[in-house]
């Protein structure tokens, strides 16, 4: 089978730009009888170049598709004297390769783009293109490099797109040492991952999707290990024994990542995992390739892990990150091991205090508070738990549900110090926050003690000690003298002024009615709208869950109206965005639309992230209605009164939310609010935009 033929070779290719020159190219398939429909052929190569410019450095453009109208794989080749822009950063392209492979016609089109970029690599091969007189002796050049094996398989939709992306580093000398291997040997590998994001909720499992999604399209196969809140299933030992390599997309350090000792790994944070996961598995191709040419450095890698595996207790702090950073990192490491606790007890006290009213009528709840294994033979449930009683089941739920809350503040304390000191900090933060919840000091209190206890554990743990103190030192001395320190301190200077401020807080939330409710709820519905799960909106979902804990057993808690507002503002960006793209299609591209689809159930769900994809592409229109749409939700909830308990889970939580119905207007309101500034946004430009092109004209 031959690739190109003399008709597929244009010497002196012309065009405004590279859409007009790939047309011309195409017209040489028409004109050979390989391609049935030209327009058909040029929509779709026009659609893998929106996706990402198929300019590689050094002058070369390879724009490519895969197409119904294509009946055979085949190469057009086409020079350019000036260049014609192809996206490249270093300049136009002056060597064009028009890529076209069949719909279904196997993998082709995969065995073209490694040879051509094996090809490109050549200096001697790019100089002989462009000094070719003639269109046999380009036929004659590119015949000797580029040809087809015994068809194969076909392998997964979109590896021609990420071939290329490959070969982008491919057209450089300087990059060809890390991916020349590729090149060489396209092949399927086995990959693994691994996930995980400071609360584990969202981009956690967002980036487990990109990526599993980029191997597939990639021709691989992957299996990501997601390290979240909701617990993970770990890769097997044989899962891991049979990878090529692993990536990692985390901002809290892997678990057990002593497992992977010895394998090539790309590292990287979690939202990379989302927005590069192409690039990431492109990067463990190249890696797997470059350990197999020199096994040297597996056995380098796994001498240097020296065997150890780390413990199940991670934090990610960044080395060398500014004070700002690692501080936000300490608090979010925290915030993550406290929101299951948040979760489950949150969850408990919402339905035990439903039953509660079923059962016993409106001052069910103020009844149910009042039981607890410690209290009269007539509160104990411990005693007097009946199987058939309503009230019995609320009691329980209720007093498992408190149980979870009262750990609130020792786990977010006990994790703050673990971030800093790791392991040697758990014992004074855990102690120093149950000392700061029994003084009624509160989250507040509990961030200080977590600060303090991991700083004087790290400080006491780099001591210069005898060999024969060393032995006791993370079991004795560092929890000893930390816990003594930092406790001490708290309970005797700062726990006072500390529980004041705690108090004076909560006094004001508890005043909080009219127009200073209005404000809070704007300022914290425009921090989750800001940055989409971002350190602004993180910032304020931990003030909201955190607060959690000091509403108690009240069903009308200032705390609860803001975990309300919090979650219903966090849901309407990407509601706001798959309304948008539904009813103005036209204003976005296929992939937005299609992102689009998907942002109903992530926005249901209360995953703000979402809107990700939409930001990314336009942040100053998408932002901007989203700070908007998000504060008008925040404020119309916090006036309406809405609560809730639960600290995730959007509409699957809907029961637990109190007056749900104001709950679902309000975020109607800022669903419509957002798509209308969106929608009007994009519209007013779109028509500057042909405003523009017809003054032009």
């Amino acid at each position: 089978m031959s690739l190109i033929t003399e008709e597929q070779v244009v010497l002196d290719l012309t065009g405004a730009d590279r859409h007009e020159a790939t047309r011309l190219l195409g017209e040489r398939l028409v004109a050979s009888g390989r391609c049935t429909d030209l327009d058909t052929f040029i929509a779709d190569v026009r659609k893998r170049e929106e996706t990402m410019a198929t300019g590689l450095p050094g002058g070369i453009g390879i724009p490519h598709a895969r197409s119904t109208a294509i009946t055979e794989p085949s190469l057009v080749f086409g020079r350019s004297a000036n260049g014609i822009d192809w996206g490249a950063k270093d300049g136009p392209a002056t060597l064009i390769f028009l890529i076209a492979a069949p719909e279904g016609g196997g993998d082709a089109h995969m065995q073209m783009l490694p040879k051509l970029a094996r090809a490109l690599m050549k200096k001697d091969f790019k100089a002989a293109l462009a000094a070719a007189t003639t269109e046999a002796e380009v036929v004659r050049i590119v015949s000797a490099e580029v040809e087809l094996d015994q068809p194969v398989a076909a392998p997964a939709e979109g590896r021609m797109a990420h071939a290329a992306e490959v070969g982008a580093g491919l057209a450089t000398g300087t990059a060809a040492a890390e991916t020349a291997p590729l090149a060489d040997a396209p092949r399927s590998l086995n990959l693994v991952g691994v996930t995980s994001c400071p609360t584990g909720i969202a981009h956690t499992y967002m980036a487990a999707e990109g990526l599993e999604n980029a191997a597939k399209a990639a021709g691989h196969t992957m299996k990501v290990e997601t390290q979240g809140s909701a617990g993970s299933k770990p890769l097997t030992a044989a899962e891991i024994a049979a990878a090529d390599a692993v990536i990692f997309a985390h901002d809290l350090p892997v678990k057990d990542a002593g497992r992977f000792a010895g394998k090539p790994t790309v590292d990287v944070g979690v939202k990379k995992g989302i927005s590069e996961a192409p690039a990431l598995v492109a990067q463990a191709e190249a890696l797997a390739a470059e350990w197999r040419n020199d096994p040297s450095k597996a056995a380098a890698a796994a001498a240097a892990a020296g065997g150890a595996s780390g413990g199940s207790l991670v934090s990610k702090v960044e080395e060398g990150a500014g004070l700002g950073t690692r501080i936000r990192q300490w608090l979010m490491t925290g915030v993550s091991y406290m929101i299951p606790f948040v979760a489950a007890g949150g969850i408990l006290i919402a339905l035990s205090f439903m039953l509660s009213q079923v059962a016993l009528g409106e001052e069910g709840p103020i009844e149910i508070v009042k039981y607890n294994l410690t209290s009269t033979d007539q509160y104990n449930i411990a005693q007097n738990f009946s199987v058939t009683s309503l009230t019995s089941w609320a009691a329980l739920l209720f007093v498992i549900g408190a149980a979870s809350f009262g750990f609130l503040v020792p786990i977010l304390s006990g994790f703050i110090a673990f971030a800093i000191a790791d392991r040697p900090g758990l014992v004074p933060g855990i102690v120093g926050g149950s000392v700061a919840a029994t003084m009624g000091a509160g989250f507040l209190g509990g961030l200080v003690t977590g600060i303090l206890g991991g700083l004087v554990a790290r400080w006491v743990s780099n001591w210069k000690v005898a060999k024969g103190v060393r032995g006791i030192m993370p079991v004795v001395v560092i929890p000893l003298l930390s816990s003594f320190i930092s406790i001490g301190l708290f309970i005797t200077v700062l726990g006072r002024p500390i529980k004041a401020l705690t108090d004076a807080l909560n006094s004001w939330l508890t005043g909080m009615s009219g127009a200073s409710a209005i404000i809070l709820g704007i300022i914290l519905g425009a921090m989750m709208g800001f940055d989409l799960g971002g350190p602004v909106n993180k910032v304020a979902y931990a003030f909201a869950t955190t607060g959690l804990a000091a509403a108690g057993a009240a069903t009308d808690a200032p705390q609860l109206k803001i975990m309300a507002a919090v979650m219903a503002a966090g849901m309407v960006a990407p509601l706001a965005m798959a309304l948008a793209t539904s009813v103005r299609p036209k204003l976005f591209s296929e992939p937005e639309r299609e992102n689009g689809k998907a942002a109903w159930l992530l926005g249901a769900s209360f995953i703000s992230e979402g809107a990700i994809p939409f930001a990314a592409v336009d942040p100053v229109r998408v932002i901007s209605s989203s700070v908007v749409g998000s504060a008008v939700t925040g404020a119309l909830v916090m006036l309406f009164g809405s609560t809730l308990r639960a600290p995730h889970g959007g509409i699957w939580v809907l029961p637990l939310i109190g007056n749900f119905l104001l709950f679902l207007l309000a975020l109607v309101a800022g669903v419509l609010v957002m798509a209308t500034i969106v929608v009007a946004l994009k519209s007013r430009d779109t028509h500057l935009a042909e405003v523009d092109a017809t003054a032009t004209v």
